[in-house]
């Protein structure tokens, strides 16, 4: 018999985590026999809205606030809920807790340290009423999965009564062999406005290369004010999309994840870095959160920490065409292995097996 199974992203496809953490697995597993009816808490155009800078708006908040509660009241269809981080961001685990109580079983996913936004928060009512929100919701959760090892022992601490750690993946056979760009050298990032910061705060390095060495910073996702705040580099800032975003990443000779070391960070999974991977294109990434484990153990690039050390790597790589290569080939081969769509298929439908019992 078919499990039917609401599945409740927080964004539409075009949002990053949603997109990677949920809708990319759902026609494999449809080809399993699962029956999905997907209902994202946030539309494409509230997206378009907080990229642009436009902010949030609070109609559009309350509509799809209003829109999920509907959805929820028609739980008695589904023999499982797979959300993404919280039903309701903002808001006390009510619902989670009401649905545990009547006997919903649901499943949460996590690619993001998003108990930090109440924890850490900068207002002290949002940390007393909500710090310990997250926890509430995955004790609550018949299965968490986790992105990496610095969420999952959140959960664990929580007590979640089931904890599997999936790491976020590329669907592979999206990304083809980096292409040669021929001059200049291209050091390329793909991300999106909320974390370009992390380029920025490599200018130092950036400039330094810029008077040893042409080449060329391709920033995807960025916003266009950004090359006013990098001088003295050469910067090439393009649109993201999903269409174009694979080859893009052909067109880099090195991929970069520059990261602050904050509570935040650490629970960041690393896409970049399988993107760039999937595509051969070798590493450079700061040593936060599960950055060093895919670097160290793909064997795919280098890590840097201070603006010296990105620097030597960057003369590094540059200079080395075979040691570009091997670590190209090592990550592309890891990527097939570990962070793939198929080398974790099963372990997501094992989760929702787990949760809603026996199809």
């Amino acid at each position: 018999m078919t499990t039917r199974v609401l599945v409740l992203p927080k964004y539409a496809r075009k949002g990053a985590s949603s997109r990677l953490r949920t809708f990319q697995y759902l026609p494999f597993l449809e080809d399993k026999g699962w029956s999905f009816t997907v209902k994202p808490l946030f539309d494409e155009a509230y997206l378009d809205s907080l990229y642009s800078g436009q902010g949030r708006s609070r109609s559009g908040l309350v509509l799809a606030y209003l829109r999920r509660l509907l959805v929820l009241l028609g739980f008695w269809r589904y023999r499982v809920i797979w959300v993404e981080k919280e039903f309701f961001p903002y808001i006390p685990a009510w619902a989670e807790v009401v649905l545990s109580w009547v006997g919903v079983r649901y499943v949460v996913d996590y690619d993001d340290a998003i108990f930090h936004n109440y924890d850490l928060a900068w207002n002290k009512w949002i940390r007393r009423l909500l710090g310990r929100k997250i926890d509430s919701v995955m004790r609550h959760a018949a299965c968490v999965i986790a992105g990496n090892e610095y969420l999952a022992e959140r959960a664990r601490a929580a007590g979640a009564k089931q904890v599997v750690v999936i790491p976020t993946v590329v669907d592979h056979r999206r990304y083809d062999a980096r292409q040669d760009t021929g001059q200049p050298f291209t050091v390329g990032w793909i991300g999106s406005p909320t974390t370009q910061k992390y380029v920025e705060n490599l200018l130092p390095a950036l400039q330094a290369l810029a008077e040893q060495q042409a080449f060329r910073l391709l920033l995807v996702g960025a916003t266009a004010d950004i090359t006013a705040r990098l001088p003295g580099v050469d910067v090439d800032v393009q649109p993201w999309s999903e269409d174009t975003e694979a080859s893009l990443i052909r067109k880099m000779d090195l991929g970069i994840m520059p990261l602050e070391d904050g509570p935040w960070e650490k629970g960041k999974c690393g896409y970049k870095l399988i993107q760039y991977m999937a595509s051969g294109v070798p590493v450079v990434a700061s040593p936060v959160g599960v950055n060093p484990s895919i670097v160290d153990e793909a064997g795919c690039g280098l890590l840097a920490n201070q603006l010296d050390e990105w620097g030597e790597a960057f003369r590094k790589l540059i200079s080395d065409v075979a040691l570009r290569e091997r670590l190209g080939h090592a990550g592309r081969a890891a990527v097939c292995k570990s962070f793939s769509i198929e080398s974790q298929l099963e372990a997501i439908s094992s989760s929702l097996v787990f949760a809603g019992g026996e199809r």
